[in-house]
């Protein structure tokens, strides 16, 4: 079958992968609404085309934190790539930076941020979850910097994991072939089986549930790299990431994975950009699945998204090849929605060029007689 968007590379992966695995790269939390809503609220933003413009020529380059990029597609981090496939995060990368854009690795990765460097040259970013020994997190902050990682998306929604009964059915574990890389040789506790979610009782273990504002302070003092905090939904929070320091921001649920009923990324999004006052630039992840999700996140104020599990699921159909295929699919769709929008450039893209369901009704001029 000849793929022709990315939603289809999901039903590939799901043949392909073993349930436990698709399970824990599928599912949401709890009663997975937030993880419908983060698609379908994208279908209740419609557009307001313009015609008649000269878009022979379209330009979909930005710039993010000083780095140039091809489009504003970037890589989200996603957990334990090798369980799609056996290249893992080094296809990722590779894809990433043919492309010419930004991969983020995931702390939780099974190929270490060494061995992502050594793939060849690329802008990535790192996600960082913190852990109870705060020189756990030294050494790893020191060494993404080391290997030429350019900023931290620091996840702030993860203080406990949420409930995803997928994985608590599935009894969820790392493959034993697999290890959490960044973490190899530090005594940190394995990823066992447990009566539920392997993976939900080691972060009970670990992770550090009482990091706060200070902490986002902290970590400037430990390294250069910009931080992005990941993981805001409110206004309110979204004036103290900036008071913090936060270099930007990525409005984030989780991909659904943490508090069920929270509202789509695209719903909260507007909410922050009007916040963020464009002292920060804002970033959306969370149920973007086509070109036109892209253009919408945009005119509602997004300096960029992230994807998720669309690289999850094409790495497993088709590894590197469907990574490229997924970040190419989405390319020229956007370029497409661009185009027929009337937009040449991303700063063209305004709040014009949609309506949503919150808006004001127009005014319209009154027919004369």
């Amino acid at each position: 079958m000849e793929v022709t968007n990315v939603t289809e590379y999901q039903a590939i992966a799901k043949e392909k992968l073993p349930k436990m695995v698709y399970d824990y790269y599928a599912s949401g939390a709890e009663d997975q609404w937030t993880l419908e809503e983060n698609r379908n609220a994208f279908a209740r933003i419609l557009f307001r085309p313009r015609i008649l413009i000269d878009v022979s020529k379209i330009d979909m380059t930005t710039t993010i934190l000083g780095f140039k990029i091809s489009m504003p597609i970037m890589i989200a981090p996603t957990a334990m790539q090798k369980m799609a496939h056996p290249d893992g995060e080094y296809a990722t990368a590779r894809a990433a930076s043919s492309a010419g854009t930004i991969m983020t690795l995931s702390s939780w990765a099974t190929s270490s941020v060494e061995e992502v460097a050594s793939t060849g040259p690329g802008i990535r970013f790192f996600q960082l979850y913190v852990y109870k020994d705060r020189n756990v997190v030294a050494q790893l902050v020191r060494r993404a910097e080391r290997a030429g990682f350019k900023a931290i998306a620091l996840t702030v929604d993860t203080p406990r994991l949420g409930r995803r009964e997928a994985d608590i059915k599935n009894r969820f574990t790392l493959p034993p072939f697999l290890t959490l890389k960044n973490f190899e040789g530090l005594d940190l506790g394995k990823m066992d089986e447990a009566n539920d979610s392997g993976l939900a009782s080691y972060v009970a273990g670990q992770i550090d549930r009482t990091l706060s504002w200070k902490d986002v302070k902290w970590l400037q003092t430990i390294t250069t790299m910009p931080i992005l905090v990941k993981g805001v939904i409110t206004a309110e929070d979204t004036r103290l990431a900036i008071q913090a320091g936060a270099a930007g921001i990525i409005v984030s649920n989780h991909g659904a994975r943490q508090l069920d009923y929270v509202p789509s990324t695209i719903m909260a999004l507007e909410e922050v950009v009007k916040a963020a006052q464009g002292r920060v630039p804002v970033f959306l992840d969370g149920g973007v699945r086509r070109g036109t999700d892209v253009f919408k996140a945009l005119a509602l104020g997004a300096s960029g998204i992230f994807i998720g599990r669309p690289v999850v699921f094409s790495l497993a159909a088709e590894g590197e090849a469907g990574v490229r295929k997924v970040l190419q699919m989405l390319r020229e769709e956007f370029e497409l929605t661009m185009a027929l929008s009337g937009c040449t450039s991303l700063r063209e893209i305004t709040r014009d060029h949609i309506v949503t369901e919150w808006d004001a009704p127009r005014a319209r001029p009154a027919p004369r007689l």
